[in-house]
């Protein structure tokens, strides 16, 4: 199936979600480098910490945040592309709105040395990822199931900043 704007060549459906997923995907890569942006030294920051025995060391986070960056994209792409996006509109509001969460943590961890809030912040951006996934799964069952791995790893590091903020606070 092609649509046709007046005096432009057809295009096939599945060439102009191609920019979409671009789109979303640099978004969810120019979180990771604002959040890069505000902490600079997080790595030497983090061995600073007296952490958990079951601390993850530093050089992992580089790698799973990469991949979950993707996953976060794609999902939020597998509903545009199944829904228009009046009835996505619900969903991709609070996909943004944990994509905000998630940016705001890094410069409250690391930048701010603010244990405590990121911990709220946190908290709030595994609440907005569930909504987020109930939302997703009512035009796609897999994209909310691509959020999964992200959300498991939030929780994880959710309680690992609980874990920093007692042993340094």
């Amino acid at each position: 199936m092609t649509h046709t704007l007046p005096g432009a060549a057809p295009q096939p459906r599945r060439a102009r979600r191609r920019p979409l997923l671009l789109l979303l995907l640099a978004v969810c890569y120019a979180v990771a480098a604002l959040g890069g942006l505000a902490a600079s030294d997080a790595a030497s920051t983090y061995r600073s910490l007296d952490l958990p025995p079951w601390a993850p060391p530093s050089w992992l986070f580089g790698p799973v945040w990469t991949v979950l960056y993707a996953t976060i994209a794609v999902s939020a792409w597998l509903v545009l592309r199944r829904s228009p996006l009046a009835e996505a509109r619900a969903g991709i509001v609070v996909w943004s709105a944990q994509l905000a969460l998630n940016l705001a943590w890094t410069p409250l961890f690391f930048a701010a040395g603010q244990y405590g809030l990121a911990f709220l912040d946190i908290c709030l951006l595994l609440a907005a990822l569930g909504v987020t996934m109930l939302l997703f799964r009512r035009s796609s069952p897999a994209a909310s199931l691509l959020l999964v791995p992200y959300a498991l790893w939030v929780l994880y590091a959710a309680s690992l900043n609980l874990a920093i903020w007692q042993l340094n606070g």
